[in-house]
């Protein structure tokens, strides 16, 4: 890598277009739990364009998202000199979009109960989550690769899998 890592700031954010895409248009800036707060900010959004929205324009928004997300993390991660920065938060975004897309129609108390399952499973990190985190991880101190931005965006994606597996198997015992 080219250096220490950098910590992001708003003008940091505000000098490429993939910073503000990858920092979560200013919510992976948050001095604490930024993970937690793109997670927030991603269904503020949610329930904002929601009524607007049907099932291809999520699974477009999603896909092009990933695409673009893709490239913002790893660019975002380079500058960052570091190979998963934490305030990176667009895959949090995504993933949790992905989760209430599919989980609608659910009401507020679905929604809090899929965004604090999603939570533990993206910070603990346990089984098929870990294995996805560790899959795409650069040796430390080397240049960020395509595969680790990638990977960056996978164990959310993971992540949300497992919330979701969890909700289906919660309905499929009520029903």
């Amino acid at each position: 890598m080219n250096g220490a890592p950098i910590r992001p700031t708003a003008a940091f954010m505000l000098r490429h277009p993939a910073r503000w895409i990858a920092l979560g248009f200013g919510s992976g800036l948050s001095p604490k739990a930024p993970g937690t707060v793109g997670t927030l900010w991603a269904w503020l959004v949610f329930i904002v364009v929601a009524p607007w929205m049907y099932d291809l324009a999520w699974a477009l928004l999603i896909g092009v998202g990933t695409l673009v997300g893709w490239w913002a993390c790893t660019r975002t991660a380079r500058d960052m000199n570091t190979p998963d920065p934490g305030s990176i938060v667009w895959d949090e975004v995504l993933a949790f979009w992905l989760i209430l897309w599919l989980i609608s129609p659910v009401g507020w108390l679905g929604q809090l109960i899929a965004f604090g399952l999603f939570r533990c499973f993206d910070a603990a990190k346990p089984g098929p989550v870990g294995w996805a985190d560790r899959l795409f991880k650069g040796e430390r101190g080397a240049p960020v690769t395509w595969a680790q931005g990638f990977g960056i965006l996978f164990d959310d994606f993971v992540a949300a899998g497992c919330t979701l597996a969890v909700i289906a198997l919660y309905r499929y015992l009520l029903g």
